[in-house]
């Protein structure tokens, strides 16, 4: 697709159009001829959707069919418009993606309390938020990144254009920001209080940045391939652990094999735990940045590990792959989690793209011979 028809496109006075109609026009030899008739086109276009997945274009009495291009489906009951600005900036069309339909279940599992958080919302007109919190200790450090994680990154977006400089700087303010509204309470178990942080910002539909500090995890599916985001920060990791001996503390393992820093956490980048930090326990997140491929990419998943400990990634993946939609996969997983014995907080959100339904994948047949211990921070 030129820029010049996508400026025709424009023209026609609509900030979105529906994919059909995009696609009409793409298909439509006669509207591609001459870049001065190709708004003419588009204004006298009507599409209308057919049951079979197809568009049928009415213009002067002609009629064409007109199958799925390289989008996928969303879905046979779900349309989505296309953004015309984002399509127009990068050359090619961008579906627009819905915050009413991402998906995301929490669970409380075996625990007393439900310490995970999740936020979805819109920071302005071109850039969408989501995140996951595991929180630990208590939900005071979970509490706080849901509530305030937001504004922080409203305020490193006014100083900064780079997504990736944002999320580092609003991890680092949040984490600041949480010792001082603790240190109020007089309460020095407060302090003990931490969380994980996933966040991911996708701009314009295309461009998706993700940034972590602890072992919650993003994951992208691309062509029904689990494709990780996210790396976990434990101890396990030789350059996490010679961080924290480098600061004086130390590694100890439990009785699962699970790796502790001075026999406390398990993990060695998070949002609190300011008992830990002389330590060398950092709320520094690590980001990625990668183009959305909406012609491949089906879902971005962010999961706390009440999830990850039992289900491979691949596993998500392909579960998420067989529902009909984001909010039934976010409650499959979920259930399937606490189904193989996870005793944690169990929280996920999914954020379907281009080739939701697209990929096909063979029924999974999941082992039930894996563990069942409790994915607990603590020792």
């Amino acid at each position: 697709m030129s820029s010049t028809v996508l400026l025709n496109l424009l023209r026609c006075g609509r900030s979105t159009i529906t994919r059909q109609t995009f696609l009409t026009v793409r298909s439509s030899p006669e509207t591609l001829t001459a870049s001065g008739q190709v708004g003419e086109a588009l204004c006298g276009v009507v599409a209308v959707r057919q049951a079979s997945g197809g568009v049928h274009r009415y213009d002067s009495g002609s009629v064409r069919p007109v199958t799925w291009d390289s989008f996928g489906i969303w879905d046979d009951r779900i349309e989505e418009p296309i953004l015309l600005p984002s399509s127009i900036k990068y050359g090619k069309p961008i579906p627009k993606v819905s915050l009413s339909r991402v998906g995301s279940a929490s669970v409380l599992g075996l625990r007393k309390q439900n310490e995970d958080r999740l936020r979805v919302s819109r920071i302005n007109d071109n850039l969408l938020y989501f995140a996951v919190f595991d929180g630990h200790g208590g939900p005071h450090a979970a509490d706080y990144c849901y509530t305030f994680m937001e504004k922080f990154i409203r305020d490193a977006l006014e100083e900064e254009d780079d997504l990736e400089k944002v999320l580092k700087k609003a991890f680092l303010n949040a984490d600041k920001a949480l010792f001082q509204h603790l240190s109020y309470f007089n309460n020095p178990s407060f302090l003990t209080a931490g969380t994980t942080a996933t966040v991911a910002l996708l701009r314009d539909g295309i461009e998706l940045v993700v940034g972590s500090a602890g072992d919650s995890r993003a994951m992208l599916c691309r062509k029904g391939k689990a494709s990780m985001l996210t790396k976990d920060h434990t101890p396990d990791r030789k350059d996490e652990r010679r961080r924290i001996q480098s600061f004086g503390g130390f590694v100890t393992w439990n009785s699962l094999g699970q790796a502790n820093v001075n026999g406390r956490l398990a993990m060695t980048r998070s949002i609190g735990d300011f008992h830990l930090k002389t330590s060398g326990v950092i709320p520094d997140p690590d980001t990625r940045r990668i183009n959305i491929q909406h012609a491949n990419d089906s879902f971005l998943a962010l999961t706390t590990d009440g999830i990850n400990f039992l289900l491979s990634d691949q596993e998500i993946c392909d579960a998420i792959t067989q529902c009909h939609d984001p909010t039934e996969a976010a409650d499959v997983i979920t259930q399937q989690a606490l189904q193989y014995g996870s005793e944690d907080n169990a929280t996920i959100v999914i954020v379907p793209f281009g080739a939701w339904g697209k990929q096909q994948s063979s029924t999974a047949v999941y082992s039930m011979s894996r563990n069942f211990a409790s994915s607990g921070r603590w020792a």
